[in-house]
């Protein structure tokens, strides 16, 4: 089925491949009054993904990446990233998921491949490679599955793009804030990757993220969570359009309020 977008260009809508929902369990062992319980959105946690391209929004805080972890937990991905050879090491991150043990997740079918891409720890994975390459145990080149050469001799941004166009083919990858890196150019191009990824209906992306650029995806699902419970809204209705667009349109109005609001006890 195809739909006109709001850019005036036509897309084809396509399900979720493999993650239908997520909701709390009943039998969920979370106390309200205690991290992660208290999160405004885990009393009533009932997410229905109808797309293969989902943004979760909001402000810092909020439980964006507390949810995408325990997602990334349930569906067998390392907690500090990376695909499942990477499930038995230690990169930057021992702790468990506190929400993965109350979540259930619907699967219409498991992905046979997939990737949980933390920009936080990026650096920490890349470390992982070179002791890998240092190891005299393990017998592959750690490099071939993200461009065949060494991570830490690239910059961030080209860092990131290495793992997401070599890396990512089909499967479920999860993205907390991959623009932290990315310039406005390359998160265009990360924007590409993902529609060509998408389109051919064998790969899902699940993305946390402040990039006014990356909601503009055609037809993406956008998951706001700062109302408390999860809703879906538009483009236009996220605060990152509309704090992007008005200090753009209009920066000596934006500026007016801020040097105002400095001057405020």
């Amino acid at each position: 089925m195809l739909a006109e977008t709001q850019f005036g260009q036509w897309s084809r809508k396509m399900p979720a491949p493999f993650i239908s929902y997520v909701l709390r369990s009943p039998d969920s062992p979370l106390d309200s009054s205690s991290f992660p319980g208290n999160l405004k959105f885990v009393s009533n946690l009932r997410l229905q993904f109808d797309h293969p391209v989902t943004f979760f929004v909001g402000e810092n805080g909020s439980g964006k990446s507390t949810l995408l972890e325990a997602i990334a937990v349930v569906a067998g991905l390392p907690i500090a990233g990376g695909g499942t050879n990477e499930l038995g090491a230690s990169h930057g991150l021992n702790e468990k998921s506190l929400l993965a043990d109350a979540l259930r997740v619907g699967f219409k079918r498991r992905p046979k491949d997939g990737y949980f891409l933390r920009a936080d720890l990026q650096p920490h994975f890349a470390s992982l490679l070179d002791q890998r390459e240092a190891d005299p145990d393990f017998l592959d080149n750690p490099y071939k599955l993200y461009g065949g050469g060494q991570l830490h001799r690239l910059s961030h941004g080209e860092a990131f793009l290495a793992i997401m166009k070599n890396r990512f083919t089909q499967g479920l990858f999860l993205l907390d804030e991959p623009e932290s890196a990315l310039s406005p150019q390359r998160q265009l191009s990360l924007l590409a990757l993902i529609h060509e990824l998408a389109s051919h209906g064998n790969a899902q992306f699940i993305i946390a993220t402040h990039s006014a650029i990356l909601l503009t995806y055609p037809d993406a699902q956008i998951v706001s969570f700062d109302e408390g419970e999860l809703n879906q809204i538009s483009l236009a209705e996220t605060s990152h359009y509309q704090i992007t667009k008005g200090i753009l349109q209009s920066p000596e109005a934006y500026w007016k309020h801020l040097r105002n609001h400095e001057d405020e006890p």
